[in-house]
């Protein structure tokens, strides 16, 4: 996993929070005794859960201790770990395990996803949302935005553990009551090319950032910058349109 910034990942956070609200909204579960925010980063999708369910054991984990503290900071009522999320169970059954723009970092989804699943109570919801953008422009090009990087950029993420929509129905439907699956493509508008880059740097450009040489990050963000206002023309005023799918899941637990 990557480093965090929290500043950076904020800059967004209205655009970064809408898929967790509607998100949440699918979420059939009309009261909740414990909710987990499973990559909770800064707080912002686990504020959502304390509104939904304000009597609840609200518990927000997260690897990042930077974005923890950030979360601590905001929203001192709630309860937060510092946990790996792919070893932490709830230690109890969960009414609803959240997880919003988690799981694309995560690997082996065919056995992270059903042991997820296994520690929701009967009735209650597993809830995910990932970015599907792999094959996206904007995360191509980090991939293949070429100079003296190449080589150490080529092997940071090479592929993605994100599944079709298809994968994950079948990982759950056998203990599930019910199952809801959309992929939804926000367009996002944005200012200029380098606002584009501005919201990645926060998300998925970072280990790329992290893999390079302090020196040569200035050269590989100019020319990714130059690839990203190629991908992302001008629309008829000025602005881009920064095309990011999303694919969400909702399943209850049979019981």
């Amino acid at each position: 996993m990557p480093s965090w910034d929290h500043s950076q990942y904020l800059k967004f956070a209205d655009e970064r929070t809408r898929a967790a609200r509607e998100l949440l909204v699918r979420v059939p579960v009309p009261k909740a005794g414990r909710v987990i925010d499973l990559g909770c980063g800064p707080g912002n999708s686990t504020a959502l859960l304390r509104e939904r369910w304000p009597e609840a054991r609200l518990t927000g984990v997260d690897s990042s201790r930077e974005m923890l503290e950030r979360a601590r900071n905001d929203y001192p009522g709630i309860e937060w770990c510092e946990a790996d999320a792919t070893t932490y169970v709830a230690g109890e059954p969960v009414d609803v395990l959240f997880a919003n723009a988690l799981l694309q970092w995560l690997p082996e989804h065919a056995r992270l996803v059903p042991a997820l699943f296994e520690q929701v109570a009967p009735g209650g919801a597993l809830a995910f949302q990932v970015p599907d953008n792999f094959d996206q422009p904007s995360h191509r090009l980090m991939r293949q935005t070429e100079g003296p990087w190449s080589k150490r950029t080529a092997g940071v993420r090479a592929a993605s553990p994100v599944e079709r929509a298809a994968v994950y129905y079948d990982l759950v439907a056998q203990r599930a009551r019910s199952v809801d699956i959309w992929q939804i493509t926000y367009e996002h508008v944005m200012a200029d090319a380098a606002a584009i880059v501005d919201w990645v740097k926060g998300t998925g450009l970072r280990p790329f950032l992290e893999a390079l040489d302090a020196d040569e990050r200035p050269a590989f963000l100019d020319a990714y910058t130059r690839g990203i206002d190629a991908a992302y023309p001008p629309r008829a005023d000025g602005k881009r349109l920064f095309s990011f799918p999303r694919l969400f899941v909702v399943a209850v637990r049979a019981g």
